[in-house]
């Protein structure tokens, strides 16, 4: 049974996105600032950070250049 994963953990996210974890983390600090460039969404659950692979894909295509 190959079944894909819905949530990725960042070090997934990263790698999707062709991206470094190091990006994400930024994303994550800069987006929660007032008045900033909305970043990926994410899943904060404790100190357990989970990225949906749908939101990701949806992110990717908002930065499309045709």
């Amino acid at each position: 049974m190959n079944m894909e994963k819905v949530c990725l953990n960042e070090k997934e996210a990263a790698h999707y996105i062709g991206m470094s974890r190091s990006f994400l983390r930024q994303d994550r600090m800069y987006s929660a600032r007032q008045k900033s460039t909305p970043g990926l969404p994410y899943i904060k659950i404790g100190r357990t950070v989970r990225y949906m692979r749908k939101d990701l894909d949806q992110w990717l295509m908002c930065h499309r250049v045709e």
